[in-house]
């Protein structure tokens, strides 16, 4: 794959580092990477754009799914896996994840992880929607991400593995034959590294995490601006499933108006017994699937959205009174805090609810082994698109995907790193052109951007809800790359305008892929497409950006995905 040669506007790096692996994003995949290679003996840095424990992990309430029950299964995770996804799952890649996954768990506790147990100090294992079983390890009650993510850290920070914290990934570096040789970041405010500079390394984690910013509602912290996803297409990989953003469908409402993250009524409630209602408490699920309320969540958003459109209102309710305060204040405390901190009780009264956008199914395209179109850049977490969640991530994979595929990467790297040891690969990068390659946004595009978004690409879509938020983001583009090209001019370097330009990259490529499937499947629902078409559509749209900065689409031949490499030796 070439590289586009396209490159954010910024300083030149003026400062550096050197690496065999850096690792961008502290999330449970980054650092589950970064651990596994620093025990391997590779020099590893993790670069992390807040925080080390900031990241989207921390979020995550429900937990994490694997087959550790009596009686359950890692086929029968399978199955559950393949049917959520709605026939785009890489089945080969779910059974490595289900398969692989228990282990990966039993690691996790064996780092510091502290799940939560029954009074015999047997794991409690949860259930949530598209499960057919209970097999959702939790911490805390409802803190599971906490949890994990203090473990990593505690981790990381005790090996001490080197860190650059509150840095903004720009651009990845590449050698003269277009192997991965670094990145370059901006680190923010004071600290042992100012301003920008660059990490050299020949293999390159992106674990960025989601893109949830790109709408103006989101269960996403504002770190999450498709950072990684937008790195990935300037250095002319390929992304893939972009179309299918998972809508939560339990987000509390706090109004039509409000915007950035929102807070999360994880799924664990409803896997507890918890009931979708309307205004009048009727339970408006019950017979559009076998699950009801536990259908999975493309299903159960859908089943929301449909009822507020009947009753013209803009939220539902979740109705769990009958859990008693002992119930939400053990094994819910972080959402019934949030609920109370809004004027709330979901002990006394039902919780006003909505669908946000919660979690990207796609990503940067990758092969078993994490590896992208691009030699040396690997990708796993939220920014990557494996083939495991198809069109509808089941709930609680994520973290598990993080897991398993982080694990996979770091093996890769440690394995390539031996067999090229002997010929002593140091690559160094092809300085960028002095002149900007890339408009700049004013930072006050970011709002426009998730306006348009929100209104034409959100849970329900058409052809011309579509083609108008095109439109209007190419006028939004076209602005930017005009006054470039007549003026030299854009915007001012900064963490405001890099990630305004990145939510455009990836919003652009969203919208493509979305006007380009003409069906509904999964979280994608085309109201003009209604049905599911597996004939024309049981396949993949694949994305990458041309050095004109124009995209080129095509839609695979088959539900498998084709290599990510022609040949071995080309990686």
């Amino acid at each position: 794959m070439s590289a586009t040669g396209i490159r954010l506007h910024a300083p030149a790096p003026g400062w550096s580092l050197d690496a065999d692996i850096v690792v961008v994003g502290s999330g449970v995949a980054g650092l589950t990477a970064a651990l596994r290679g620093a025990a391997a003996g590779l020099k590893t840095v993790v670069v992390t754009k807040a925080r080390l424990d900031a990241g989207s992990t921390r979020w995550a309430q429900g937990g994490v799914a694997a087959a550790l029950g009596e009686g359950d299964t890692p086929e029968q995770h399978l199955d559950d896996t393949l049917v959520a996804g709605v026939g785009l799952c890489d089945e080969e890649a779910v059974r490595t994840l289900v398969t692989e996954g228990p282990g990966a768990v039993r690691r996790l506790i064996e780092t510091g992880a502290l799940f939560d147990k029954d009074a015999e100090g047997v794991i409690e294992l949860a259930r949530e929607g598209g499960h057919h079983r209970r097999r959702i390890v939790h911490a805390g009650g409802d803190a599971t991400g906490a949890e994990i993510s203090r473990a990593l850290v505690e981790a990381v920070r005790a090996r001490g593995i080197p860190t650059v914290e509150n840095a903004l990934v720009l651009d990845l570096l590449t050698d003269a034959e277009g192997h991965t040789a670094g990145v370059s970041l901006h680190v923010m405010g004071e600290g042992q590294h100012d301003g920008v500079g660059a990490v050299h390394a020949p293999a390159v984690v992106l674990a960025t995490g989601g893109m949830g910013q790109v709408f103006s509602a989101t269960t996403n912290p504002s770190v999450s601006t498709g950072d990684g996803v937008a790195l990935a297409l300037r250095a002319g990989a390929e992304v893939s499933d972009l179309e299918f953003v998972q809508f939560h469908p339990t987000v509390l409402f706090l109004g039509a108006d409000a915007e950035g993250q929102q807070p999360l009524v994880s799924e664990a409630v409803r896997g507890e017994g918890a009931h979708l209602v309307d205004a009048d408490g009727v339970r408006f699920m019950v017979g559009q699937h076998e699950l009801a309320e536990l259908a999975p969540r493309d299903i159960v958003a859908k089943g929301i959205t449909r009822r507020m459109q009947e009753k013209g209102t803009d939220h539902m309710y979740l109705d769990a009174r009958h859990f008693g305060a002992d119930m939400w204040e053990n094994r819910f405390p972080t959402i019934l805090a949030a609920c109370r901190a809004h004027g709330i009780d979901p002990v006394t009264e039902p919780v006003p609810i909505a669908p946000a956008a919660h979690y990207a199914s796609g990503g940067v395209r990758t092969d078993p082994h994490g590896r992208t179109t691009v030699p040396g850049l690997y990708a796993c977490g939220e920014v990557a698109c494996t083939g495991v969640h198809g069109a509808n991530r089941l709930a609680s994979n994520s973290l598990l995907e993080g897991l398993v595929y982080a694990e996979r990467i770091a093996d890769d790297i440690v394995a390539r790193h031996a067999e090229n040891a002997l010929h002593a690969r140091v690559p160094a990068p092809v300085p960028p052109s002095g002149t900007p390659t890339h408009p700049l946004l004013p930072a006050e595009a970011r709002f426009a951007i998730q306006r348009v978004m929100s209104e034409g690409a959100g849970v329900l879509r058409s052809a011309p809800s579509l083609t108008e938020a095109a439109a209007r983001l190419a006028r939004i583009h076209a602005e930017a790359a005009g006054a470039l090209a007549e003026h030299g001019k854009t915007a001012e370097p900064g963490v405001d305008t890099w990630e305004a330009t990145n939510l455009l990259c990836v919003a652009r490529v969203l919208v493509a892929a979305a006007q380009r499937r003409e069906e509904t499947r999964g979280c994608h629902w085309r109201e003009d497409h209604a049905d599911r078409d597996d004939a024309a559509w049981r396949r993949h749209i694949v994305v990458r950006l041309n050095p004109d900065r124009t995209l080129a689409a095509h839609t695979t031949e088959t539900h498998d995905f084709p290599p990510t490499r022609p040949s071995p030796q080309e990686q």
